[in-house]
């Protein structure tokens, strides 16, 4: 069962003046997907409160994968990649590009998005834009990659897993 974290960046949903719809669209596709919910923020569009959510997150040891939703785009205020990278150790360059190439099939305005993953520890760690469609579809283009990504953070041989499900079904 991957553990998953929700994170919502938005200055308007943290104080309450629009109601936050991304991150309980992406909740309801961790849950479609048989992953488990543990843990839900909001924060505003500030480096600080984004890194230090994640960070603490991170390494709590109670997640596999953190998912913050907002702050992706152009716009002066949109500062969730640049937070998310004072926090991780490696970044994954793969993700974000599935991301914008998958999200191009539908609007080329992904192309737009600053969407991106990387690691901290054993925990994944991604930033897909704000909108509920387009969080949802950002997931979706690199979620079966996600419990690869997640055995081998955890140390487990899924190469071999991967081999003898393959033989299983010849």
């Amino acid at each position: 069962m991957i553990r998953v974290a929700v994170l919502t960046v938005s200055d308007s949903r943290k104080v309450g003046i629009q109601k936050d719809l991304s991150g309980p669209a992406l909740q309801a596709r961790i849950a479609a997907l048989g992953w488990s919910n543990v843990k839900i923020g909001i924060v505003a569009d500030e480096k600080d409160q984004i890194a230090t959510w994640i960070r603490e997150c991170a390494d709590s040891g109670e997640v596999d994968l953190i998912l913050s939703t907002g702050g992706t785009g152009v716009a002066i205020r949109d500062v969730t990649p640049e937070a998310v990278r004072t926090v991780i150790d490696r970044e994954v360059p793969g993700i974000g590009e599935l991301m914008r190439s998958e999200g191009a099939k539908i609007t080329p305005l992904s192309y737009l998005s600053r969407g991106m993953g990387g690691t901290r520890g054993r925990v994944l760690i991604a930033a897909v834009p704000g909108s509920p469609k387009g969080a949802v579809e950002s997931l979706d283009a690199f979620a079966h990659l996600i419990p690869h990504m997640v055995g081998l953070l955890q140390g487990r041989d899924v190469h071999a897993d991967e081999k003898e499900k393959r033989a299983e079904t010849e």
